[in-house]
């Protein structure tokens, strides 16, 4: 099955798809770390109708009843196309400062203007983690923004 990607700026990312019924469905995950779930109608092909609007958390949870997508590699590959976005991993490493400690403690995202999107943890992804998500040594974070914000992660990160 074919998903578009858009970006929406200033919004997030838009994903869509032709179900077996002939319906246009979107996912926008949105920069806030939000989620609606759209239809478009046939006749107007930008005007979405939304269905349902779910949390970070709540879209966690249906991802992981879903079979976990990948956000973070989708990511990844759109910031090849849009100027000045980067894409990086950076490792909590053991004796991290925030290692066992809430992603939020690091304040990464107020300090250095990236995003985390995604925790890389074993074979599991949690993506868009909230700040309560407890950072582990041997996570990789999967991050979003110019590269100094990414280097300032990882400096912030690795303490």
């Amino acid at each position: 099955m074919d998903v578009n990607e858009v970006l929406l700026p200033g919004v997030g990312l838009r994903y869509e798809f032709v179900n077996h019924e002939g319906d246009r469905i979107g996912v926008v995950a949105q920069r806030s770390g939000d989620f609606e779930l759209v239809v478009y109608p046939g006749d107007d092909p930008d005007e979405a109708h939304p269905i349902l609007r779910l949390t970070s958390q709540e879209a966690d949870t249906l991802a992981e009843i879903l079979g976990a997508p990948r956000i973070a590699e989708r990511f990844a590959d759109l910031t090849r196309e849009v100027p000045g976005l980067s894409a990086g991993q950076v490792e909590v490493r053991p004796g991290s400062p925030f290692a066992d400690r809430a992603l939020g403690d690091t304040r990464a995202r107020t300090r250095t203007g990236a995003s985390i999107v995604a925790i890389v943890r074993g074979e599991d992804v949690i993506a868009s983690p909230g700040p309560g998500q407890t950072l582990r040594a041997g996570d990789i974070l999967v991050v979003i923004g110019t590269r100094e914000g990414i280097a300032g992660v990882q400096r912030i990160v690795q303490g």
